[in-house]
């Protein structure tokens, strides 16, 4: 036993566990981890060995005898029927049956009709009534003597709680059927800011005693949707990070939804029945492995992003207002730095979400899951922490707390943040503040880490924005500025400039593109490989396929037969049909073929020819015509932002988009190097130094 754990059992007797001892009851017990570690915190908070042995045997018998497995309900029944009593573990819940004037009673696993809950049982222990409780309940089994067949089948068509023959004796809460949030933010005070964050790690089964400062604040934002309201959160990144263990283990009022379809109704409101979905029953709804999310109704993601901006959402003639954080994790198969030169950080996600900016643009955080270690053994805590029913009921009690101008004491956020960058950052700097500083302690500087580090996770989503729609999201610049009046601006350490276009000089031949996709008429990078070997003057081309090839062969040869007639206006060159020329395609962005690259084929031509390299970190814009002359370039400003993302810092275009170019007021967008040609034979010349 630590330091840290010998202050929590001091601090929070009762209260604790010991977390490995949890690990080894789940082996041999189906049953939910806060339901073991609340029997664990009766029986085995202790350090003294042999009590914590006794207090294991004592709780394997009682799972043992006493739990409900739903395959064995009648088993069950039967023993309460035989016995006149029994006594099981289970989850109840209760409803107000105003009809009847009682409360009406049901369990999760053993399945026995409506009965009553003794009043005494609903007042004392309210969560009962907003969603149910485990608990260890003594049930008796009395049947009324002296009654028809047809007034019994008459009585169970009306489903009257008082007509059950299933009576409670004594009902024992093994979850806490309340919790003093107030004693624990005061017991804040006994530890350290490390030491504390180490106990809230430890309570959620995590040891972070090797892990860095930035390790550790990534698994305490996993945990921020359970204290924030209305938080979306979204983590990628590699298997075997426990991405979806939060969701599933440590709060009972989280649910996490594995890959498939859900609709409308079940995740928002059946227009039917009246009732909302599971919005307005969890505190949190995870989506696990995101690819595989599917919707029966496309309406649902409209619903979706509505519901994410501002809690509430249009059904019918309803407005239904909810407060559950929505949280999307999945896997990225591929590196970072690959998945970025080709895509977005968003890639992952299914085709109907795919480049749908406003849905982005409501995540409040982008976790980056390559950031944080696999969880191997040594990151899974043998010390003790709080019973995850404690943190569970801790989460939820500071949820009805607002944290979100803690900030503005010492720190204003800087004029590149628009007023969604403002709520996304504000939710993430709360929701830590929450976690790490309950009773208010922070100091200034405490405080400029949690702004710093949620800035980051901000900006991530923007930098990815920018990406899918271009100016829209230009103001990626994102900081905050100290009461001193110094700017900080935060950065995300994947983002990098060369990830297409290389500063260095490439091979004679080969050369990049910027140029409209025939899919969806977004621009992307296009490289064109030439090879030039000895030969009679042919070209063969390779990397054009699909339905739009013959329109970008259209151009290529448009490229080829310019070349043939003006070569020798490059440069001084006898012959140049003395070689056959081999000609590969390449979709650099997987976005789809484009026919705006024949420009750029006519210098890649010329270059592999003379064998002299085009100027590194160059790309092109423009479409040549069988007739030679140059096609019209619309909104030129979107191709100078996917340049610049691509890491190039010259980029080749008509003249006729010098206007355009100028009148562009980002200046983001103005450090790339214009360069303007008026004709191919001018763009080649330029493209090759001469």
């Amino acid at each position: 036993m630590d330091n840290i754990s010998r202050k929590a059992v001091d601090s929070f007797r009762g209260k604790i566990v010991r977390k490995d001892l949890t690990a080894l009851m789940k082996r041999g017990a189906n049953v939910p981890t806060y339901v073991l570690e609340y029997l664990l915190g009766m029986y085995c908070a202790t350090d003294d060995e042999q009590a914590i042995a006794t207090g294991v045997q004592k709780i394997q018998k009682i799972l043992s005898e006493n739990y409900v497995h739903p395959e064995e309900s009648e088993k069950i029944k039967s023993l309460i029927r035989e016995k006149g009593e029994y006594t099981i573990i289970d989850k109840i819940s209760a409803v107000l049956d105003e009809y009847n004037d009682c409360y009406s009673a049901s369990f999760t696993n053993l399945n026995i009709g409506a009965f009553v809950l003794p009043n005494e049982y609903a007042v004392n222990y309210t969560k009962i009534l907003m969603g149910g409780i485990w608990c260890m309940v003594r049930i008796a089994y009395q049947y009324p003597e002296g009654t028809s067949e047809r007034t019994n089948k008459s009585k169970r068509s009306r489903k009257n709680p008082f007509d059950s023959p299933f009576k409670i004796i004594s009902l024992k809460p093994i979850q806490m059927p309340n919790l003093n949030v107030e004693d624990i933010i005061n017991k804040r005070a006994a530890f350290t800011t490390e030491e504390w964050i180490q106990l809230v790690l430890r309570s959620a089964g995590i040891e972070s005693a090797d892990m860095n400062d930035k390790e550790r604040f990534h698994f305490l934002e996993r945990l921020v949707p359970l204290v924030e309201r209305n938080y979306n959160l979204c983590e990628l990144g590699p298997r075997g990070t426990g991405k979806s263990h939060i969701y599933k283990e440590i709060s009972p009022y989280s649910i996490l939804m594995s890959g498939g379809q859900t609709t409308t109704s079940n995740l928002f409101f059946n227009l039917q029945s009246k009732r909302v979905g599971l919005v307005g029953h969890w505190d949190c709804i995870a989506f696990d492995e995101v690819a595989g999310m599917r919707f029966r109704d496309m309406n649902t993601i409209q619903i979706m992003k509505d519901y994410m901006a501002s809690g509430s959402f249009a059904r019918g003639r309803d407005l239904v207002n909810a407060d559950a954080s929505m949280v999307f994790v999945g896997n990225i198969n591929d590196s970072v730095e690959n998945l970025l030169k080709v895509s977005h950080l968003f890639e992952p996600f299914p085709e109907e979400f795919h480049n749908d900016s406003a849905f982005f643009d409501r995540m409040h955080y982008y976790l980056p899951g390559w950031e944080v270690p696999k969880i191997r053994s040594s990151f899974l805590t043998e010390e003790y922490g709080l019973i995850t029913d404690c943190l569970a009921e801790f989460s939820r009690e500071m949820r009805k707390r607002d944290m979100t101008h803690c900030m503005d004491q010492w720190f204003k956020l800087n004029r590149n943040i628009t007023t969604r960058d403002e709520i996304a950052i504000r939710k993430t700097v709360s929701g830590l503040v929450k976690l790490i500083y309950p009773d208010n302690s922070y100091t200034k500087d405490d405080l400029a880490i949690i702004v710093t580090y949620a800035i980051e996770g901000r900006r991530r989503v923007k930098e990815q924005l920018r990406r899918m729609a271009g100016e829209e999201f230009a103001d990626v610049d994102l900081g905050y500025v100290t009461c001193d009046g110094k700017e900080i601006i935060v950065y995300v350490p994947e983002q990098s400039d060369d990830t297409l276009i290389p500063d260095v000089e490439i091979l004679p031949g080969h050369i990049h593109a910027i140029g409209r996709s025939l899919a969806d008429g977004i621009p992307a990078v296009y490289r064109m490989e030439n090879k030039a070997i000895r030969g009679t003057g042919k070209m063969e081309l390779q990397g054009v396929v699909g339905s739009g090839a013959r329109v970008v062969k259209e151009s290529i040869d448009a490229a080829w037969f310019f070349f043939l007639d003006n070569a020798q206006k490059v440069c001084q060159l006898d012959r140049v049909l003395d070689k056959d020329y081999l000609v590969y395609y390449g979709d650099q962005q997987a976005r789809y073929i484009s026919p705006e690259i024949s420009v750029a084929e006519f210098a890649g031509l010329c270059s592999c020819a003379f064998n002299k390299s085009v100027l590194p970190s160059m790309a092109v814009v423009g479409e040549l015509t069988l007739s030679g002359s140059i096609k019209e370039v619309k909104n030129i400003s979107e191709y100078v932002r996917v340049a610049i993302n691509a890491g190039a810092q010259q980029l080749l275009m008509p003249m006729s988009c010098q206007s355009e170019f100028d009148a562009i007021k980002d200046s983001e967008l103005k450090k790339i190097e214009p360069i303007y040609y008026r004709t191919p034979v001018e763009a080649a010349k330029l493209a090759l130094g001469l």
